[in-house]
């Protein structure tokens, strides 16, 4: 077996990357929508009952909360997300999924996964837990 170096490693795992990003960029071309995007309607879902604070999707997004703003600004002008009182806090606004919203993020995570089942497709069930094992590996001191 041949010895990789690391920075052959490095240089293999982020073209892998950018070749997953830009599948899911292609694949989401339909919908006008950055992963971003997606990630931020994916966020609202999962948070909070899906009625988080903006400043909770800022912070689940690594994002400075004006840009949550921003996003979610962009969001409902596409009628994806809503605006609503925090029943808690009446100063304070939530965030939720409009029925379109809904509709869409489901279209849409299942293309995501479309796109994943065909990029990691020549790999066989063993291949895949291995590189899961890896991958796990490699990311257990992140998290």
């Amino acid at each position: 077996m041949t010895d990789v170096s690391p920075e052959q490693l490095r240089d293999l795992m982020m073209s892998t990357s950018r070749a997953l990003r830009r599948r899911w960029f292609t694949a989401l071309e339909p919908w006008g929508l950055s992963p971003h995007e997606f990630r931020a309607l994916r966020i609202i879902q999962q948070e909070s009952g899906g009625r988080p604070r903006l400043g909770d999707v800022a912070k689940a997004l690594r994002i400075a909360p004006r840009s949550a703003t921003e996003v979610v600004d962009r969001l409902q002008k596409r009628d994806l997300v809503e605006r609503v009182a925090d029943d808690a806090d009446r100063r304070a606004v939530c965030v939720q999924l409009t029925d379109t919203g809904s509709a869409l993020l489901t279209k849409m995570s299942a293309a995501r996964d479309a796109q994943a089942a065909d990029f990691f497709g020549p790999l066989d069930a063993h291949d895949r837990a291995e590189l899961s094992r890896i991958l796990d590996k490699l990311t257990a001191d992140e998290c």
